[in-house]
């Protein structure tokens, strides 16, 4: 009330100009707070978080695998000597025999004949030896009591020879049909075990097909086939080392013992026989295995993510980062390593920091935050 009555004795005209000075600085003052408030703030600016990987020092070696099988390193191929029809076949599959052992027969009906024919040869050749020596006899007597003439007694000592040719060649012909016997058993010339059979009972076959595979008991190998490429690298490996499907955390030292001197003409890939320095005993003949060959004297290349490169028309480029900040450097590729991996020829070195990821969202001059790992 006190208020009111000091506002009352205030004159009208001042009271009304008073409050008019008062809305009008209120005014002002709302409007330059309202300006500032309405005013843009500034954007913060957008650090993107990237991928990245430095160039390092690639080793000067290199590392192929090949695929292989566990063989004997003797392997027999054995066949007939003579033509007929197979009549027994006492091995199976996986049979080990002993040297001598008889694999298969065939039938000797015809080649006993022959060896019949070839004995009464002999028994007649020596028939007629027999007689030739007794006329030799009996004329070397008449020749010393002057009863015949020299002429006369050199034709019964020639007879003599003759017969005497003719008894060995009667018995060469029983010894060679004896031997045409012995063939019609195919025997096992070393010890080992059966690796195939390509012959059936009442099959007839030629002399000279092949009709089963011994495998030597003894050392066993790894074969492998490697393209014409390689052979000089593979000439000059410095480790070989085998491992078997079958065979869990098994790794075999080898070395190379043999390298095929022409291409297979189906596959144009070499053989290559692999010795196993210390092969383990659970290991069988047929296995698969794996057989890694570290090559040396590689040059020195460096490698890079498929995903690093962008493509701005016919030229690949990489965005390097370099103090934080991108910038688009043009590169010369070379062959693809893998299916992810391709080589650099020119326009990176040792140290250089890439962007691997998401390299078509970014821009030049763009700052980012590296994160990522060493090539």
């Amino acid at each position: 009330m006190q208020q009111l009555k000091w506002l009352s004795k205030i004159p009208p005209k001042k009271l009304y100009c008073g409050l008019a000075t008062a809305i009008i600085g209120l005014g002002i003052i709302g409007g330059v707070i309202l300006k500032d408030h309405n005013k843009p703030v500034a954007a913060a600016e957008e650090i993107a978080i990237v991928r990245t990987a430095v160039i390092g020092t690639t080793k000067n070696t290199q590392e192929y695998t090949y695929s292989g099988e566990v063989r004997g390193r003797y392997e027999s191929q054995l066949a007939f000597q003579v033509n007929g029809r197979i009549t027994n076949r006492n091995v199976q599959l996986g049979s080990h025999v002993s040297a001598g052992d008889a694999l298969m027969q065939i039938d000797a009906k015809d080649v006993v004949q022959t060896v019949n024919s070839n004995s009464a040869q002999v028994y007649s050749a020596e028939s007629q030896l027999q007689l030739a020596e007794s006329n030799l006899n009996r004329y070397r007597e008449l020749l010393e009591g002057g009863a015949i003439s020299q002429s006369q007694y050199d034709q019964y000592a020639n007879t003599y020879n003759v017969a005497v040719a003719g008894v060995r060649q009667a018995s060469a012909q029983y010894e060679q049909g004896t031997n045409q016997l012995d063939y019609t058993l195919l025997k096992a010339n070393k010890s080992g075990i059966v690796s195939s059979i390509s012959a059936e009972i009442g099959q007839v076959v030629s002399a000279g097909q092949i009709v089963a595979t011994v495998i030597q008991d003894g050392d066993r190998e790894v074969e492998i086939s490697v393209p014409e490429n390689r052979i000089e690298e593979l000439r000059q490996a410095k480790d070989i080392k085998v491992t078997f499907w079958a065979l869990a955390n098994k790794m075999i030292a080898g070395k190379i013992r043999e390298i095929a001197p022409m291409a297979d003409p189906a596959t144009r890939t070499f053989k290559v026989r692999i010795s196993l320095l210390n092969p383990p005993p659970e290991m069988k003949l047929g296995m698969t295995a794996s057989v890694t060959v570290v090559s040396s004297n590689v040059p020195q290349t460096i490698t890079i993510p498929l995903t690093a490169i962008y493509q701005t028309g016919d030229t690949p480029t990489v965005w390097v980062v370099t103090d934080d900040i991108l910038t688009l450097r043009s590169i010369k590729v070379g062959k693809f390593i893998n299916e992810t991996l391709i080589e650099v020829l020119e326009g990176l070195q040792q140290g250089d920091c890439i962007v691997t990821k998401g390299v078509h969202k970014l821009k030049a001059g763009q700052k980012v935050q590296a994160g990522g790992e060493s090539l």
